[in-house]
């Protein structure tokens, strides 16, 4: 039997490292094909990977088995609409990974009911090092859930949601979620250049120990209370720093920063066509 055809709508920085992931886990070029408006970023990835690049849609979804939308939210319905034809056609699984652009939306405008996933990774899988939140409509069964899960497993972990709402949880959490640790250690670094240290030395400390306890965290059971106990020593300078966070309400300050990362989430949604 013929491979599976995955083609992807957008070559842009995640597309290209799901076509990266999807050949590091054994996906043969020739399986794969991707339509960009930009020139430069299709010779890379026909150069880089070996797929097939052009900017015809219609020609690309035409021998699609999984059709993978990495487009702008705001530019979803143009790209999708003129497709409807073909994909009552071919019946294709659609993944989205559209920020905020509603699975209604998505059955709306490719004008039959298809098998539909949306997924929301975040930054780290373009190093492999990802974690995507996925959601399925009803309609979608369990063989295509597992087709959907095994193309965004290709750069790393998976979620799965029940309601759709709770991707912009997901999106607060790990989508934003980075930023959060950047933020931190930025802040670590430039409180230690405050006390003296180079501004090098500030910040190698705060990358290694960012990249060091997330890979503590990951390597281990993931009960983050427990890693934080024994990193803090009763009467020692890391009980110092975690009550100084505590008599300033981190827990509030997280709290409130996912809360209006959710509400934004759900704002930007709302204004999608």
């Amino acid at each position: 039997m013929a491979a599976e055809q995955i083609a992807f709508i957008g070559g842009g920085n995640m597309g290209r490292a799901l076509i990266a992931g999807l050949i590091a886990h054994g996906t043969s070029p020739a399986s794969l094909a991707v339509a960009d408006p930009n020139e430069t970023v299709r010779s890379a990835l026909a150069a880089d990977f070996g797929v097939r690049a052009g900017t015809d849609n219609a020609a690309l979804a035409s021998a699609a088995d999984i059709l993978v939308l990495a487009v702008k939210p705001q530019g979803m319905a143009a790209v999708l609409a003129p497709l409807a034809p073909l994909l009552a056609q071919r019946r294709p699984l659609l993944i989205s990974i559209a920020a905020g652009v509603r699975t209604a939306s998505l059955a709306e405008w490719s004008g039959t009911d298809l098998p539909i996933v949306r997924a929301m990774p975040n930054r780290p899988a373009l190093v492999g090092a990802g974690i995507t939140g996925l959601y399925a409509t009803p309609a979608t069964p369990p063989a295509a859930r597992a087709r959907a899960a095994a193309v965004m497993g290709a750069v790393g972990e998976l979620v799965w949601v029940g309601s759709e709402y709770h991707l912009d949880v997901v999106t607060a959490v790990s989508g934003s979620g980075p930023a959060y640790f950047f933020l931190l250690a930025e802040e670590l670094a430039h409180s230690a250049v405050r006390r003296g240290l180079d501004p090098h030395t500030a910040r190698r400390l705060a990358v290694a120990t960012l990249n060091g306890a997330g890979r503590l965290a990951a390597d281990g059971d993931g009960d983050l209370a427990r890693l934080r106990a024994e990193v803090t020593s009763r009467g020692g300078t890391t009980e110092a720093a975690l009550k100084a966070f505590a008599a300033a309400r981190f827990d509030e300050i997280v709290a409130a920063a996912v809360d209006a990362a959710v509400l934004r989430g759900r704002e930007l949604s709302e204004t999608q066509p």
